[in-house]
């Protein structure tokens, strides 16, 4: 079918967009650019070489005469939406398409605004989009698991069966976002939701965990496809952050206590969910809400386990608590649920010493890119 990709030049986009043009789909690629944009102004970059987007995509078609289709530009603009939507009707759109850090967000009030109205007003005319003109497309959503905060309870996929006062009914879960970008997350949730039951819209709203690693089978078919690796203390997520600290003798920066408990999930696993939700969708006027992880672990838990695999390949690897920058709890009750993809057939790549090892070397081979005055977090919460 046809497939728009939007945010297909980022981390999970790229390898998404690749992923399901080799399924055979019909795949563009919408993206603004910014997020090479926002690297210049934090002077930071990522651990690979990145090529301009034309520049990956010609290297695509020589490899496997496909042609993606490229639209640059901003959601936030409607027009150039409505009418890049025209050019290329799509029949699905997966929607990567917004500032995906919660640290940047909490930079200062510019970036939480920049992040909400990036995010929010950019899902709200893509929605309008849909309304108006390709009612039928079916809307994949990435959201994140940070929606749920840290509950004392049990976390459900969307929804929850309350009973009250003698009556029962099954409601959206709560939200307890725990920054200005997790926010902007639930704001996106509710809207899309309100315009299924309104408007009659399908959508699948996926609810990810954190995402570690860099190849797929597509993006490690060339150079030139390789994926970005962020390790900076904005944009570097916990398990890619600590492999490459460990590969410059840095220790490894585990926030506050480190009992911080995430869903975690490998880069592959994640453009397979989408692919299956793709090939399964929502009903007309369907919210489905899947919980997009494979496994739990706490920020510690991660960090032992790359000193134990750095030091099994020679490197001196050394563990150290920092104090956290974020307000969050240290040590919680986190038990969430993640049934759906698995009942669609997703079949998971865990967390083992193997891969590791393939993330560990992978940052070896780039470490002379690394720039340690990165590393340390710069933004805190309060």
């Amino acid at each position: 079918m046809n497939v728009l990709v939007i945010g297909g030049d980022g981390y999970c986009g790229w390898a998404t967009a690749l992923h399901l043009a080799k399924q055979g789909h019909r795949v563009g690629i919408l993206d603004s650019l910014v997020r090479r944009h926002w690297d210049l102004q934090l002077q930071a970059d990522t651990l690979t070489p990145i090529a301009p987007i034309q520049q990956r995509l010609r290297r695509w078609h020589a490899l496997t005469g496909q042609t993606l289709d490229l639209f640059i530009g901003d959601i936030c603009n409607y027009e150039f939406l409505i009418a890049s939507l025209r050019q290329f009707q799509p029949e699905a759109i997966v929607h990567f398409g917004e500032q995906r850090s919660a640290p940047f967000s909490m930079i200062d009030r510019e970036h939480a605004v920049l992040t909400q109205v990036n995010n929010v007003v950019g899902t709200l005319n893509l929605l309008y989009a849909m309304k108006e003109e390709f009612p039928a497309c079916h809307l994949v959503k990435l959201g994140t698991m940070g929606e749920y905060g840290t509950p004392n309870i049990d976390i459900e996929e969307g929804y929850i069966t309350i009973e009250h006062n003698g009556r029962k009914d099954t409601l959206p879960y709560p939200k307890q976002p725990g920054s200005m970008y997790h926010l902007s997350k639930v704001h996106d949730s509710h809207n899309i939701h309100f315009a299924c039951r309104i408007w009659g819209l399908r959508a699948t709203d996926l609810n990810q965990g954190v995402v570690y690693g860099v190849l797929t089978d597509e993006t490690g078919m060339d150079e030139l496809l390789v994926n970005r690796l962020d390790y900076d203390g904005v944009f570097g997520t916990a398990l890619n952050r600590f492999c490459i600290q460990a590969a410059v003798g840095h220790p490894l920066t585990v926030y506050g206590r480190g009992g911080q408990t995430r869903g975690f999930l490998d880069i592959r696993d994640t453009v397979r969910c989408i692919e299956l939700a793709i090939n399964a969708p929502a009903q007309p006027g369907e919210f489905r809400v899947f919980n997009q992880f494979t496994e739990l672990f706490n920020v510690l838990e991660l960090a032992l386990k790359v000193q134990e695999a750095g030091r099994a390949m020679g490197l001196k690897v050394e563990v150290q608590n920092f104090p956290n920058p974020r307000v969050e709890l240290e040590e919680h009750y986190f038990n969430a649920k993640n049934t759906q993809l698995l009942d669609l057939g997703l079949q998971p790549h865990l967390l083992s010493d193997s891969l590791l090892d393939s993330l560990l070397n992978f940052a070896l081979k780039y470490k002379d890119r690394v720039d340690e005055a990165q590393i340390l977090p710069k933004v805190t919460w309060k």
